[in-house]
């Protein structure tokens, strides 16, 4: 995944994969917001939950080729952070791809739990689980916490992107930014 790396930035794969998962997580918290704003009933309600479900497999799907691309040498933050700081950095992209396979993978057991197959391509895993009502109830809760940690997860990763760019001045931002690198 970081055949195409440069000293100064991430490939060009890494980038669009990165880019593309915020495109996803767009599209995964858009349908949930928008589905929990309709009213009971509403026409919209089963396809935005369908989108949210295939989006979800998409991104789980993903996560294992980012997870490949991260075993390659990323391109040093200039000038170098404090330790602490790299610490916080690398506890947060852990979380976030913990967020990554935690959260589908609690909808597939809420769904076995349910006694509902994966409703995409025909697939048909082998539930790992038998139908027990009370544990989809609480698996939903699980998912549905971990889905909310997400908001503030990504927020975080965002707002120390930014921060990193405007005020810290160093190239963690601009290393995964699309286009041509700029001169440091």
């Amino acid at each position: 995944m970081q055949r195409e790396s440069r000293v100064d930035r991430y490939g060009r794969l890494s980038i669009i994969m990165h880019w593309s998962m915020v495109v996803l997580f767009v599209g995964i918290y858009a349908c949930v917001e928008l589905r929990g704003a309709l009213p009971k009933g509403h026409v919209l309600k089963g396809p935005l939950l369908g989108g949210h479900a295939l989006l979800g497999i998409v991104v789980f799907a993903l996560v294992w080729v980012r997870l490949l691309g991260r075993l390659a040498p990323r391109p040093p933050v200039v000038p170098k952070p404090p330790a602490w700081q790299a610490a916080m950095a690398n506890i947060t992209h852990l979380a976030l791809y913990g967020l990554m396979i935690a959260t589908p993978l609690l909808a597939w057991l809420m769904l076995a739990a349910a006694g509902k197959p994966l409703p995409y391509w025909g697939i048909s895993l082998p539930s790992p689980l038998s139908v027990d009502p009370a544990l989809a109830r609480t698996l939903k809760e699980w998912h549905e916490l971990v889905g909310n940690a997400g908001y503030a997860l990504i927020g975080l990763h965002a707002c120390a992107g930014l921060a990193h760019h405007y005020l810290i001045k160093d190239n963690t931002l601009k290393r995964m930014l699309p286009g041509k690198s700029a001169p440091q």
